[in-house]
């Protein structure tokens, strides 16, 4: 089995982070910024733009996702942080229609995105990042952390697509399911103060 490490994204992994994001996938173009900007100003934005944006978050702090390694290359990204600082997130009709949290609450923690390279794929990375990115939340003071992934059961989404990640990674992780918006996407729940 291969050794998976993380560390919390600050402007120090900024280099490891873009390794991240631009090994195949949409993270390249995205900068995993789709969940912290509306349509319009999403629109609005270049590559470029998106880049500095990511690389002012990271150095802002605190870091909005980790990244995952594997023999000390960096290998993943995941963006985790307080739900309410993601504000396409909360503008989401499966948000909205699925979790039973308040909207405001910044207590409610949000796993929007997973980016893994693709040679590093099928080794557990998602897993890996998941479970590090609940023990973040958690040391953060999260109260809840929710995800919003794709139930590949009844669908066979494209690689890109999985960039909320899978249900069954989530109920692994020990999430459970709240609701199914829709007929392919589900709200998933962990309760930290359980």
């Amino acid at each position: 089995m291969v050794q998976i490490t993380t560390r919390p994204a600050t402007v120090a992994e900024w280099d490891d982070v873009q390794a991240a994001l631009t090994g195949g996938g949409d993270g390249r173009s995205c900068q995993c910024v789709w969940p912290v900007l509306t349509n319009a100003e999403w629109n609005g934005t270049s590559v470029d733009e998106r880049r500095e944006l990511l690389r002012g978050e990271l150095e802002a702090g605190p870091p909005p996702g980790l990244v995952a390694y594997v023999a000390g290359e960096a290998a993943g990204w995941i963006r985790i942080g307080p739900r309410t600082a993601q504000r396409r997130t909360l503008r989401s009709r499966v948000v909205k229609n699925g979790s039973v949290e308040p909207l405001d609450d910044d207590g409610v923690w949000a796993v929007t995105c997973f980016s893994v390279r693709r040679e590093h794929r099928r080794q557990g990375l998602n897993a890996a990042l998941l479970d590090a990115a609940v023990a973040y939340a958690r040391e953060s003071g999260a109260r809840v952390v929710e995800g919003y992934p794709i139930a590949t059961d009844v669908t066979k989404p494209s690689t890109n697509s999985l960039f909320v990640g899978t249900l069954s990674t989530f109920l692994a992780a020990g999430f459970r399911e709240i609701a199914r918006p829709t007929d392919t996407r589900v709200v998933v729940a962990l309760d930290l103060t359980a």
